[in-house]
């Protein structure tokens, strides 16, 4: 940074009367280095790209420091970035920490667990018979369902904001699943394209069509298992529009932008006008699992609903 930019950022620390920044701009910062795009990172966050850009031009004011070099075309840290970021990380990260011991706290008080869901998931048998059984064993026990998305049904886990999930797996390292059913996976594509004639298909067929993209936030393991890239000719996918639910999913199928791959489950559970659903017969099968974080697995709560998963699925077979 030159002498003239060092002196404008002290000014403009002066004038903002030097306040300390806010564990959320220290945030925003990590996010930030992380994807050196401010696009990417506002939405990972959930806020517009010019409140980010805003909350950031603030955090570089109140430290007095340009943390990053912003072209039309590259972000990238400045020395004052890099040197900066391990603090900023350890700050965000004790935050973090903290927020999840209380809220950890907070519940065992109260008496309440908080359950994610992804799609039709609350809809399952399973789902339907584990809450049931939750509900007789611990009739004092206050549940809240929170609906998850592609993005956060994973991270959602990790900081505590759910105590456990029904999602679709594969899920990253630090996250535990319990597998309740196993179903096929099928094709969803627009009513009128050609491929939807044959009730079955392949992935061959497949070859041309444009695959709907998932979130660059959500697990890279479970963006290549969904889309099943790479594929087994070795032909390159091409994505088109990103989706962040099934709702989102479905509005790209219909408007003819791209296809999708999904558990066989949703052809009874999101039927939509201009769309089609198609059997693919060389894909391997999905699972639906109650998943956890890693380091909660012993907590009482959530031991008990893994043990009455697994007394569910016992009495199943």
């Amino acid at each position: 940074m030159t002498a003239r930019s060092n002196r404008e950022f002290h000014s403009r620390r002066e004038s903002s009367g030097g306040s300390d920044p806010s564990v959320h701009q220290l945030r925003l910062f990590v996010v930030l280095a992380e994807e050196l795009h401010f696009g990417r990172a506002a939405a990972r966050l959930f806020i517009t790209q010019p409140a980010f850009s805003k909350q950031f031009r603030v955090l570089e004011q109140r430290l007095g420091l340009q943390l990053i070099e912003r072209t039309s075309r590259v972000v990238e840290l400045t020395p004052a970035g890099h040197a900066l970021l391990p603090e900023a990380r350890a700050v965000a990260e004790a935050m973090a920490n903290l927020r999840q011991v209380a809220r950890t706290r907070a519940r065992e008080i109260s008496g309440r667990i908080v359950i994610g869901t992804l799609t039709a998931e609350p809809a399952m048998p399973h789902t339907h018979a584990i809450l049931d059984e939750l509900r007789k064993r611990q009739p004092k026990l206050s549940i809240e369902m929170r609906s998850l998305n592609f993005i956060n049904q994973y991270e959602a886990l990790a900081c505590g904001e759910v105590d456990v999930a029904f999602l679709r797996p594969p899920a990253p390292s630090n996250i535990q699943t319990q597998c309740l059913t196993e179903e096929p996976r099928i094709v969803c594509l627009p009513a009128a394209d050609p491929l939807a004639a044959q009730e079955h298909l392949t992935l061959a067929h497949l070859s041309d069509r444009t695959m709907i993209a998932m979130p660059p936030e959500s697990p890279q393991v479970w963006r290549n298992f969904w889309a099943i890239d790479p594929r087994p000719n070795g032909i390159p996918i091409e994505f088109g529009p990103l989706a962040v639910d099934i709702e989102g999913v479905l509005h790209v199928i219909a408007r003819r932008q791209a296809i999708g791959i999904l558990p066989a489950s949703a052809r009874d559970f999101y039927p939509r006008p201009g769309i089609a659903y198609r059997d693919l017969v060389d894909a391997p099968p999905c699972t639906m699992a109650l998943t956890w974080f890693a380091g909660n697995r012993d907590r009482p709560d959530i031991a008990e609903m893994r043990n009455i998963a697994r007394t569910i699925l016992q009495r199943q077979h």
